[in-house]
């Protein structure tokens, strides 16, 4: 009973009101998109003081898999909205201590190394230039985004000559390229203003 109470709940305030909850319940597939889609409705709130709770009441999922992939899924949310690495820092804080609760270390290892890695990826973005060792502590997919998303000539220099995978080491590569190109066209287009931006 209680168990149902709280798939309710989550539905009602995330506003899904089109998934039943006896199917949810039931059905660990139909919980897992309804989650997605309640977690997708909390990353995008303007306001973070709920999702702790939030994140309390997915764990207590009898699947720990179905748990885990909704957690990542909000973290996701939340570090592609977070102003920066300061904020997300704070936020993660109390969603980690909830995350202990995870019977399965594994579970409970990946969702550390994805805060790790969105840590590593907002400090980049607010300007951040890492060490190797730095880029060595996180994931090939979170090196690989940076290279695709990194405007950081010295960032991605690190990447073209450190990334894990070869395939990150030339989109870091070709990217510097061209954000060398375009900072170059700018510069003499602009009155010699390069290297802004």
């Amino acid at each position: 009973m209680t168990w149902r109470c709280d798939v309710a709940a989550l539905l009602a305030d995330a506003g899904v009101l089109d998934v039943d909850v006896e199917d949810a319940v039931a059905d660990e597939h139909v919980r897992s998109a309804a989650y997605q889609r309640v977690v997708s409705v909390a990353a995008a709130a303007p306001g973070r003081e709920r999702d702790r709770a939030l994140v309390a009441t997915i764990l207590r999922d009898p699947h720990e898999m179905t748990a885990k992939t909704a957690v990542v899924a909000l973290v996701d949310g939340v570090a592609m909205r977070a102003s920066g690495a300061a904020e997300f820092r704070r936020w993660a804080a109390g969603v980690l201590l909830e995350v202990d609760r995870l019977a399965t270390e594994a579970y409970r290892e990946f969702i550390r190394r994805r805060v790790h890695d969105w840590l590593f990826h907002l400090s980049v973005r607010d300007g951040h230039v890492p060490t190797a060792a730095e880029l060595a502590q996180v994931t090939d997919w979170m090196q690989r985004l940076v290279a695709e998303e990194s405007m950081s000539p010295a960032v991605l220099a690190l990447l073209a000559e450190s990334g894990h995978r070869r395939k990150t080491r030339n989109v870091a590569m070709n990217r510097s390229r061209s954000v060398d190109g375009s900072r170059g066209r700018r510069g003499a287009a602009g009155g010699g203003r390069v290297g802004r931006g």
